[in-house]
Protein backbone atom coordinates (compact mmCIF):
# COMPACT_ATOMS: atom_id res chain seq x y z
CA UNK A 1 0.00 0.00 0.00
CA UNK A 2 2.57 2.14 0.94
CA UNK A 3 5.09 1.64 -1.90
CA UNK A 4 1.98 1.81 -4.09
CA UNK A 5 1.22 5.37 -2.75
CA UNK A 6 5.33 6.15 -3.10
CA UNK A 7 5.13 5.43 -6.80
CA UNK A 8 2.27 7.01 -7.66
CA UNK A 9 3.49 10.10 -6.22
CA UNK A 10 6.84 9.37 -7.81
CA UNK A 11 4.74 9.34 -11.25
CA UNK A 12 2.68 12.59 -10.24
CA UNK A 13 6.03 14.37 -9.89
CA UNK A 14 7.76 13.14 -13.08
CA UNK A 15 4.98 13.54 -15.36
CA UNK A 16 4.23 17.37 -13.95
CA UNK A 17 8.29 18.19 -13.36
CA UNK A 18 7.58 21.43 -15.94
CA UNK A 19 4.73 22.93 -13.37
CA UNK A 20 7.13 22.03 -10.50
CA UNK A 21 10.23 23.71 -11.77
CA UNK A 22 8.30 26.64 -13.27
CA UNK A 23 6.74 27.29 -9.84
CA UNK A 24 10.36 27.03 -8.08
CA UNK A 25 11.72 29.17 -10.38
CA UNK A 26 8.74 31.86 -9.69
CA UNK A 27 9.20 31.37 -5.96
CA UNK A 28 12.76 32.04 -6.50
CA UNK A 29 12.72 35.18 -8.88
CA UNK A 30 10.72 36.62 -6.76
CA UNK A 31 12.17 36.51 -3.63
CA UNK A 32 14.97 37.56 -5.42
CA UNK A 33 13.17 40.76 -6.90
CA UNK A 34 11.59 41.34 -3.36
CA UNK A 35 14.81 41.76 -1.78
CA UNK A 36 16.59 43.89 -4.38
CA UNK A 37 13.07 46.00 -5.11
CA UNK A 38 12.32 46.71 -1.59
CA UNK A 39 12.46 50.65 -2.44
CA UNK A 40 9.87 50.17 -4.67
CA UNK A 41 8.07 47.92 -2.95
CA UNK A 42 7.76 50.18 0.30
CA UNK A 43 3.89 51.53 -0.07
CA UNK A 44 2.76 48.06 -1.15
CA UNK A 45 4.24 45.96 1.54
CA UNK A 46 5.38 48.20 4.63
CA UNK A 47 1.31 48.60 5.93
CA UNK A 48 1.57 44.77 5.60
CA UNK A 49 4.40 44.70 7.96
CA UNK A 50 2.52 47.23 10.30
CA UNK A 51 -0.56 45.49 10.28
CA UNK A 52 1.23 41.90 10.89
CA UNK A 53 3.17 42.82 13.70
CA UNK A 54 0.61 44.81 15.71
CA UNK A 55 -1.61 41.83 15.38
CA UNK A 56 1.40 39.73 16.94
CA UNK A 57 1.74 42.19 19.53
CA UNK A 58 -1.75 42.58 20.39
CA UNK A 59 -2.33 38.96 20.37
CA UNK A 60 -4.58 38.89 17.70
CA UNK A 61 -2.20 36.41 16.23
CA UNK A 62 -0.84 34.02 18.29
CA UNK A 63 2.27 31.95 17.56
CA UNK A 64 1.04 28.61 18.26
CA UNK A 65 1.30 25.49 16.17
CA UNK A 66 -2.40 25.56 15.13
CA UNK A 67 -2.62 28.78 14.20
CA UNK A 68 0.56 28.91 12.14
CA UNK A 69 -0.51 25.82 10.53
CA UNK A 70 -3.90 26.82 9.91
CA UNK A 71 -2.80 30.26 8.30
CA UNK A 72 -0.39 28.47 6.46
CA UNK A 73 -2.93 25.78 5.32
CA UNK A 74 -4.55 28.18 4.13
CA UNK A 75 -2.40 29.61 1.63
CA UNK A 76 -1.21 26.77 -0.04
CA UNK A 77 -5.29 25.23 -0.01
CA UNK A 78 -5.94 28.47 -2.24
CA UNK A 79 -2.45 28.76 -4.16
CA UNK A 80 -4.43 24.76 -5.18
CA UNK A 81 -8.15 25.64 -5.73
CA UNK A 82 -7.24 28.74 -7.46
CA UNK A 83 -5.38 26.56 -10.18
CA UNK A 84 -8.90 26.56 -11.49
CA UNK A 85 -9.12 30.08 -12.05
CA UNK A 86 -6.98 30.35 -14.78
CA UNK A 87 -3.47 29.62 -12.87
CA UNK A 88 -4.01 32.29 -9.92
CA UNK A 89 -2.34 29.91 -7.80
CA UNK A 90 0.85 31.28 -9.17
CA UNK A 91 0.21 34.80 -8.55
CA UNK A 92 -0.42 33.95 -5.03
CA UNK A 93 3.42 31.94 -5.00
CA UNK A 94 5.02 35.53 -6.48
CA UNK A 95 2.49 37.87 -3.99
CA UNK A 96 4.38 35.69 -0.95
CA UNK A 97 7.25 35.46 -2.72
CA UNK A 98 7.78 39.44 -3.06
CA UNK A 99 6.62 39.66 0.58
CA UNK A 100 9.09 37.38 2.11
CA UNK A 101 12.48 39.00 -0.48
CA UNK A 102 10.52 42.49 0.78
CA UNK A 103 10.65 41.59 4.89
CA UNK A 104 14.26 40.07 5.02
CA UNK A 105 15.24 43.33 2.47
CA UNK A 106 14.07 46.08 5.47
CA UNK A 107 15.65 44.09 8.74
CA UNK A 108 18.92 45.42 9.74
CA UNK A 109 20.67 41.84 10.29
CA UNK A 110 20.28 39.31 7.43
CA UNK A 111 21.92 36.63 8.81
CA UNK A 112 19.85 37.36 11.96
CA UNK A 113 16.62 37.24 9.25
CA UNK A 114 17.88 33.56 7.65
CA UNK A 115 18.74 32.22 11.12
CA UNK A 116 14.85 33.09 12.22
CA UNK A 117 13.32 32.02 8.49
CA UNK A 118 15.57 29.20 7.21
CA UNK A 119 15.12 26.38 9.61
CA UNK A 120 11.11 26.37 8.93
CA UNK A 121 11.45 27.90 5.30
CA UNK A 122 13.46 25.02 3.73
CA UNK A 123 10.33 23.18 4.36
CA UNK A 124 7.68 26.07 4.18
CA UNK A 125 8.92 27.52 0.83
CA UNK A 126 9.04 24.16 -0.83
CA UNK A 127 5.30 23.27 0.14
CA UNK A 128 4.25 26.77 -1.23
CA UNK A 129 5.82 25.81 -4.76
CA UNK A 130 4.76 22.50 -4.84
CA UNK A 131 1.14 23.61 -3.94
CA UNK A 132 1.14 26.51 -6.60
CA UNK A 133 2.11 23.46 -9.10
CA UNK A 134 -0.38 21.22 -8.34
CA UNK A 135 -2.63 24.24 -8.32
CA UNK A 136 -1.02 24.57 -11.94
CA UNK A 137 -1.84 20.70 -12.60
CA UNK A 138 -5.12 21.17 -11.37
CA UNK A 139 -5.57 23.78 -14.36
CA UNK A 140 -4.42 20.89 -16.74
CA UNK A 141 -7.11 18.67 -15.50
CA UNK A 142 -9.67 21.16 -16.25
CA UNK A 143 -8.38 22.20 -19.44
CA UNK A 144 -8.49 18.12 -20.21
CA UNK A 145 -11.69 17.74 -19.48
CA UNK A 146 -13.04 20.99 -20.83
CA UNK A 147 -11.60 20.10 -24.18
CA UNK A 148 -12.85 15.94 -23.51
CA UNK A 149 -16.49 17.23 -22.84
CA UNK A 150 -16.76 20.34 -25.05
CA UNK A 151 -14.70 19.69 -28.17
CA UNK A 152 -14.97 15.98 -28.59
CA UNK A 153 -18.20 15.83 -27.51
CA UNK A 154 -17.72 13.26 -24.76
CA UNK A 155 -20.02 12.64 -21.41
CA UNK A 156 -19.13 14.33 -18.18
CA UNK A 157 -18.77 11.17 -16.73
CA UNK A 158 -16.24 9.95 -19.50
CA UNK A 159 -14.71 12.99 -19.52
CA UNK A 160 -13.64 13.26 -16.11
CA UNK A 161 -12.92 9.51 -16.47
CA UNK A 162 -10.26 9.65 -19.07
CA UNK A 163 -8.59 12.53 -17.19
CA UNK A 164 -8.96 11.52 -13.42
CA UNK A 165 -5.03 10.41 -13.19
CA UNK A 166 -4.60 14.41 -14.08
CA UNK A 167 -6.52 15.23 -11.04
CA UNK A 168 -5.42 12.30 -9.36
CA UNK A 169 -1.57 14.00 -9.57
CA UNK A 170 -2.38 16.66 -8.40
CA UNK A 171 -3.94 15.95 -5.59
CA UNK A 172 -0.99 14.07 -4.56
CA UNK A 173 1.50 16.74 -5.14
CA UNK A 174 -0.75 18.66 -2.79
CA UNK A 175 -0.92 16.27 -0.30
CA UNK A 176 3.08 16.27 -0.35
CA UNK A 177 2.51 20.06 0.07
CA UNK A 178 0.31 19.49 3.29
CA UNK A 179 3.23 17.11 4.74
CA UNK A 180 5.59 19.59 4.09
CA UNK A 181 3.45 22.47 5.66
CA UNK A 182 2.95 20.45 8.92
CA UNK A 183 6.59 19.70 9.08
CA UNK A 184 7.62 23.69 8.31
CA UNK A 185 4.90 24.87 11.25
CA UNK A 186 6.19 22.27 14.13
CA UNK A 187 9.73 23.61 13.11
CA UNK A 188 8.83 27.25 13.44
CA UNK A 189 7.25 26.75 16.51
CA UNK A 190 9.14 24.11 18.60
CA UNK A 191 12.87 24.33 16.74
CA UNK A 192 13.59 27.54 15.10
CA UNK A 193 13.88 29.95 18.10
CA UNK A 194 16.13 27.34 19.45
CA UNK A 195 18.49 26.82 16.15
CA UNK A 196 18.25 30.53 15.55
CA UNK A 197 19.67 31.70 19.19
CA UNK A 198 22.42 28.83 18.73
CA UNK A 199 23.40 30.12 15.50
CA UNK A 200 23.87 33.57 17.16
CA UNK A 201 25.49 33.12 19.86
CA UNK A 202 22.86 33.81 22.05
Amino acid sequence: MLKQFYSEIKLAFLENKLAIYLSFFILIFSLVLGYFLEPYLYSYFHPVVDDLTQKVETGVIQLTFADIFLNNIRIICQMFIYGLLFCLSVVLLAYNGFFVGYYAAIQDNLFRVLAFLVPHGIFEMPSCALACASGLVLFNFLIKFLNSYIRQDLTFKDSITNNLDKLRQACLIFIVAVILMIIAGFVEVYLTTNIANFLLGH
